[in-house]
């Protein structure tokens, strides 16, 4: 297993940042790794965000020394939600099942995670969130079609997507975590536009379902000091909360969102005005 530490950046010290320096910072390019756990962790609310690729065998979550326990959930919260082949997730020797779509809540204090796929030749690609947990919440399965489903945008602004919310207050219970996913339908490419921030709550993007040819440009920085970073199939970004997030791909995609902060309030944000942005 693998685990990269990202230090919070101040937004004044953002605003000098190179191409190269801001996705030094901000960009994970590598998320999923074939036979391999691999994990960033963001001092933005000790979130950890990564990509469990199990192949011939499982792979197991340990404690790193970033996360300072004898087990990796021994003070946090795990969300795992997989965009690949069939899989499962054995939590302190139940087996979950996880096809495409569907994600797994892990409650503070399971000491044994194992990852694996059914096929290697057709691997399960479990996208994991971790954020610290105050208190034990049951482990809960939830399927596509136990999510939360709404539908925003038009498409006439290019915004047209499907929003499944997974671990959020009205579906799963959780401490702090909110995840989901959402779809861009075809024709669309807007995944948040008018922007917004959420300054007590950061968050992390992991853009999928994108061939590799095409691309995404994530918008990021203070409302007045906006940045942009070409974003790649699978791979992800660290949302700090005083950014806004925001993005546009040359063609439609999906994405991972996922929260941890003062709240779970899904609506709890800060709009910016078109006009405003610089």
């Amino acid at each position: 297993m693998k685990i990269d530490v990202r230090h919070a950046s101040h937004p004044s010290a953002v605003r000098g940042y190179d191409t190269e320096t801001l996705r030094a910072h901000f960009l994970v390019e590598t998320v999923f790794q074939g036979g391999e756990i691999r994990l960033t962790y963001s001092h933005y609310d000790r979130m950890v965000i990564g990509g469990a690729t199990p192949l011939a065998t499982g792979l197991t979550l340990v404690p790193e020394k970033a996360i300072g326990q004898e087990i990796f959930l021994a003070e946090r919260e795990l969300g795992a939600l997989n965009i690949g082949g069939a899989g499962s997730v054995v939590v302190d020797g139940r087996r979950y099942e996880l096809a495409k779509y569907d994600c797994l809540y892990i409650g503070r204090g399971a000491k044994g995670v194992v990852f694996e796929s059914v096929a290697a030749s057709d691997p399960a690609k479990f996208y994991l969130v971790s954020t610290p947990a105050h208190q034990t919440h049951p482990t809960v399965l939830l399927t596509r079609d136990q999510a939360r489903h709404l539908t925003p945008g038009e498409a006439a602004t290019a915004n047209r997507r499907s929003i499944f919310q997974f671990i959020h207050p009205d579906v799963c219970q959780s401490c702090q975590l909110t995840m989901g996913f959402t779809m861009i339908e075809p024709g669309s490419v807007w995944n948040t536009m008018p922007s917004h921030t959420h300054d007590r709550r950061m968050e992390a993007y992991l853009y999928f379902d994108l061939e590799p040819e095409q691309r995404i440009f994530h918008f990021m920085g203070e409302p007045q000091q906006t940045r942009h970073m070409l974003v790649a199939n699978e791979q992800a970004i660290i949302s700090p909360p005083w950014s806004i997030h925001s993005g546009a791909g040359t063609k439609n995609y999906s994405f991972i969102w996922a929260m941890a902060g003062d709240n779970k309030s899904f609506t709890d944000m800060d709009h910016i005005a078109i006009a405003d942005l610089r």
